[in-house]
């Protein structure tokens, strides 16, 4: 039986639908017109030079400035397309004042006439449809294209200016006069050449190719900064915090990266009902949510909608980093995403766990190994340890780590031994003659699961078999904890790996496989796995869900910053945040 719910679901989804059917043919359209201008203006067969009609009396370098300014405005075009596909206003806004350029710079010239109906046709549907075109501009990239555009266009002139000035007579023909360069230096940022004429050709191409280079640069600036998303600062209220806590204490057992969602660099957004949320982060114009959503599945729905509308209103590409197959299949229900499979979580069953058997024979010597060199190690909650230790554990952390974050974002909290924060998670540390040197540290899973959040050594360790210790009595402590299941490491693209290993694997497989290798030299791929996998763990898929394969490449640069592998400097970040 259909309900009003299912009604009014289904009218979202069909009106979701015409948008994007609206925003995919004016993207379209604002290609091929910013092509064919470009084509009218440098391709052989079609060019016409864009003289002016004589009755406007213009002069003679307008024609130069006019083709410049022509072929400048199909490249804007052209480049605005990823702007008007994310429905952002301001590209909207700049989209109209490239047509109305273009059919100006027709009109004045003998140019095909093609291009202007087809510019006259955009501009007619952009005016039609600018209602769809509402995502929300950042406040800060407009003055930051403003102060931009006007420094490099200062600093382009004056260089230009001073090459000029300063230049040996020698190189000039004739005596220009200061207004003359003044002039020339600030045609050379559009790439017209002025009335300034050189002895030597070099010098003439030096002042030119500087003066358009600062002009690109203005204009490709300028323009990133006034067309990006807006980036707001990363942050959780005690609202929020105490929003997601009430959803894990009733529903934290249904996914294991459920706790991460209190990093303090996340933001969060509820479902209507407030059953339901997801933690993301906005990091490069991408919305990076992690794991399911929190809460109640039946209310799922209600939080994807949500994020999905936010993601729409500011212009940001959602994706969502390690969510689980159900999760994947409600993402592309709801919203109409896609999912790819992006590794495997390693859980181990506590009660079936056993350092026996031939399989556990390499972890069994390394945890040998290890405890004859003297090492010990215990498993507590936080809220069972003195703060004097906690603050000895914390400094310990800060000085191994040697930098402000440990990395991880879908599967960290990049925090450590912060009992107020929380309480229940479990510290195990290995120490030698009563001084610490290994650290985990597990995050609540349900009330019966640990979360592998922290694993950081003393860099002066040189015996092997540390971390292998460090598992193993915390599983075997899990029983005395009333834990049943340990998430540990994500292993990315571990099918990938293994197919690669196989008896007959195909060409592709082996390709794939070879390629991870050569990865893991730097991102420790192949590492994680073959650890994860000494510990004889079920492998729990889990996958990143994207909008459009289109986006994939932003996707993957935003999660590398995000997860700490590098990225814009802190710098560039208060700059754009301010």
């Amino acid at each position: 039986m259909t309900t009003t719910h299912d009604l009014a679901e289904g009218e979202v989804r069909s009106e979701r639908r015409r948008r994007a059917r609206i925003a995919v043919v004016v993207v379209w359209s604002a290609r091929i017109v910013g092509l064919l201008s470009i084509f009218s203006v440098f391709a052989p067969a079609a060019r016409r030079r864009l003289e002016p009609m004589a009755w406007f009396g213009l002069p003679v370098e307008a024609s130069l400035v006019g083709t410049v300014i022509l072929a400048t405005a199909g490249v804007g075009l052209m480049l605005l397309a990823t702007g008007l596909r994310r429905r952002k206003r301001r590209a909207w806004q700049l989209a109209v004042l490239m047509c109305v350029v273009i059919i100006a710079s027709h009109a004045l010239g003998r140019h095909p006439i093609p291009p202007l109906c087809v510019a006259v046709v955009l501009l007619i549907g952009l005016l039609l449809t600018r209602r769809e075109f509402d995502a929300v501009p950042d406040s800060v990239g407009r003055f930051v294209a403003v102060r931009l555009v006007v420094q490099l266009l200062a600093a382009g002139f004056v260089i230009v200016s001073a090459m000029l000035f300063f230049v040996r007579p020698s190189f000039l023909v004739g005596r220009p006069s200061p207004g003359e360069k003044f002039a020339h230096a600030a045609l050379s940022l559009i790439g017209v050449e002025g009335s300034v004429e050189f002895r030597l050709d070099w010098y003439d191409d030096l002042t030119a190719a500087v003066g358009l280079s600062f002009g690109i640069g203005a204009l490709l600036l300028g323009g990133y900064f006034l067309l990006r998303s807006a980036e707001p600062r990363p942050q959780l209220s005690a609202e929020d915090v105490a929003g997601i806590r009430a959803l894990l204490d009733r529903h934290g057992a249904a996914d294991s990266l459920g706790y991460f969602a209190l990093r303090r660099d996340k933001s969060v957004v509820f479902s209507s009902s407030g059953k339901a949320a997801v933690a993301y982060r906005v990091v490069t114009g991408v919305a990076l949510a992690s794991g399911d959503p929190l809460g109640d599945v039946e209310a799922w729905p209600g939080a994807i909608e949500a994020f999905v509308g936010r993601c729409r209103r500011f212009g940001w590409v959602p994706a969502v980093l390690g969510c689980s197959e159900t999760g994947a299949r409600v993402w592309a229900r709801e919203a109409g995403l896609d999912a790819l499979e992006l590794g495997d979580e390693a859980v181990v069953d506590v009660a079936t766990f056993s350092l026996q058997g031939r399989a556990m024979r390499t972890v069994r010597q390394a945890v040998s190994r290890i405890k004859r060199a003297g090492y010990e190690t215990t498993a507590r909650r936080l809220h069972d340890i003195p703060e004097t230790e906690l603050a000895t554990l914390r400094a310990c952390v800060a000085r191994w780590r040697g930098g402000p974050d440990e990395r991880g974002f879908s599967m960290a909290l990049s925090r450590a031994a912060d009992a107020a924060a929380d309480p229940e998670a479990v510290l195990v540390v290995a120490a030698l003659e009563d001084t610490p040197k290994g650290i985990l540290q597990f995050v609540p899973w349900g009330t019966e699961g640990l979360s592998l959040d922290l694993m950081i050594r003393d860099p002066a360790v040189t015996e092997n078999g540390l971390n292998e210790l460090l598992i193993t009595d915390l599983l075997a402590a899990c029983r005395g904890l009333g834990v049943a299941q340990v998430s540990l490491n994500f292993a990315v693209f571990r099918s990938a790996l293994e197919r690669g290993e196989r008896i007959g694997a195909g060409p592709v497989a082996r390709l794939w496989a070879r390629l991870l290798r050569i990865a893991s030299r730097w991102w420790q791929i192949e590492t994680l796995y073959r650890f994860n996998a000494r510990f004889a763990p079920a492998w729990v898929p889990r996958f990143l869900v994207f909008d459009a394969v289109r986006d994939l490449p932003r996707i993957a640069v935003a999660a590398f910053e995000a997860e700490g592998y590098g990225g814009r400097p802190p710098a560039l970040l208060r700059l754009l945040r301010k």
